[in-house]
């Protein structure tokens, strides 16, 4: 791990804020606007996905500067993004380039990690369900890994006696604090699949004793915080896990717990251009509530992933069609449960927000309307938006589905075969239309591209039985 870095924002070092951030709306315009005029979308393609460069580097560059403001000078720091909140390996490389890691949950995301260059002392595994050939891989390459649950410290040990490591090992623990609103996303609850249960019969002592056991085990980890979590849960957490390490150390008389991993989870404004809460203001609350956590004494390791993508990301589509059902006007468009699964089966917990752009790309005019925003999908449930008031959009208009950079057009849903969108980056120009320039995140998926996922190499294999 190095010690965090301290970057600022690009473009003049403006501060983290809690309001709305107004550079970003405006350059999202601008990029709505290029995007249209510059043909991203055309009738074969008439749904992007756009991410916005400036942004992401000042998410990460935010994210240093705020702990590094609360921790002791040369604490080794290592902030890892969680590769499942946006697993696109041009996100990734943006990132190292700007001292953040890569925490990992599959070979899938391991892979992606490494096509983007990052280093396995830079990298995380996490996982509930590590094969042994993960963790070998793992533990020859000296990427960090923290056991799960018993079985996996046996798998561990079993490698640890056979081969030099040079990985850093711990434990996950689950705090088991209570969760947010949001059930399926809460890791800290009673009875959360994730790490060992700090809280239950004999847990603790087992925890400490397993330590004692094994001078090798030096990290101690657990991640409370989720979409809907208050930070004050996250930090009891937090705190929690830093006493554990505290009673660990005392037990073997010395500090071999060395590093805490406090993961990620900071949750995101979704219904307003606000950044809120900041990593600042949580970094601070951590420093009030675990104040021997900043104090030179452990290293530090992070998990941030939504929380720094979400607000970069726009999906535009153009609708396709104007109508109306029931006396309600229903745009029909291109963006829908391929790209907003969650919002569309669980719209309660993921409401998007919806911005009206005209034929153009400009942001429409009018008095607002109460409309349905429809996707492509062959269901009624299929809406990115119900009963919303917009201006009233019309056949060629366009929609943008808002902070979407994290988990969302990136964990493309294939229902009715739908193609997954372009990716595409974007920055302010100094020429150019608009001045804006776009770079290539991920192609277009062709219809090629479908028949083949869907065993089109291997059409009569299932007559020929």
């Amino acid at each position: 791990m190095t010690g965090g870095e301290g970057r600022t924002p690009e473009g003049g070092g403006a501060p983290e804020r809690d309001g709305p951030d107004l550079d970003r709306v405006s350059r999202r315009d601008d990029a709505v606007r290029a995007a249209v005029e510059q043909g991203l979308l055309t009738s074969a393609h008439p749904i992007v996905a756009l991410l916005d460069v400036p942004g992401i580097r000042a998410s990460a560059a935010a994210l240093h500067a705020a702990f590094d403001a609360v921790t002791a000078p040369g604490t080794p720091v290592l902030h890892a993004f969680a590769v499942k909140a946006t697993p696109l390996v041009p996100v990734l490389r943006l990132l190292r380039e700007h001292g953040i890691g890569a925490e990992v949950a599959s070979p899938g995301e391991f892979a992606l990690a490494r096509a983007a260059g990052m280093p396995a002392s830079r990298t995380v595994l996490d996982s509930p369900a590590k094969t042994p050939a993960e963790l070998r891989e793992a533990l020859a390459l000296g990427v960090a890994v923290n056991a799960d649950n018993p079985q996996e410290l046996d798998r561990i040990d079993a490698t640890v006696r056979s081969a030099v490591t040079r990985s850093p090992l711990g434990i996950r623990v689950n705090p088991q604090v209570g969760g947010g609103s949001i059930e399926a996303l809460s890791t800290a609850t009673a009875t959360s699949k994730f790490g060992f249960a700090l809280r239950d019969e004999g847990a603790r002592e087992w925890i400490v004793r397993a330590y004692a056991d094994r001078p090798w085990l030096t990290r101690l980890h657990a991640h409370s915080g989720s979409q809907g979590m208050p930070l004050s849960l996250m930090a009891q957490g937090v705190a929690e896990t830093y006493a554990l390490a505290e009673e660990i150390n005392r037990h073997v008389g010395r500090r071999q717990v060395d590093t805490i991993d406090i993961g990620g989870g900071l949750p995101v404004d979704f219904g307003s251009d606000a950044i809120t809460p900041t990593y600042a203001q949580y970094a601070r609350l951590l420093a009030e509530v675990v104040p021997g956590l900043f104090d030179g004494r452990y290293g530090l390791v992070t998990e941030f992933g939504r929380s720094l993508l979400a607000k970069h990301g726009t999906v535009l589509a153009r609708v396709e069609y104007a109508k109306s059902a029931g006396g309600r006007a229903v745009a029909v468009t291109h963006a829908g449960v391929q790209v907003a699964a969650r919002t569309v089966y669980a719209p309660g917990a993921w409401p998007l927000r919806i911005a009206a752009y005209d034929t153009k790309g400009r942001p429409k005019d009018g008095p607002d309307v109460v409309q349905d925003i429809a996707g492509p999908a062959c269901f009624a449930g299929d809406l990115l938006a119900k009963g919303r008031a917009l201006p009233l959009l019309g056949q060629g208009d366009h929609v943008a589905a808002l902070d979407t950079g994290a988990y969302g057009f990136a964990h493309h849903y294939g229902y009715n075969s739908l193609a997954r969108p372009g990716v595409y980056g974007f920055a302010p120009a100094g020429d150019g239309a608009n001045g804006v320039r776009f770079a290539v995140v991920r192609e277009p998926q062709t219809l090629d591209e479908i028949v083949a996922e869907s065993g089109g190499a291997h059409g009569p294999s299932l007559t020929a039985l």
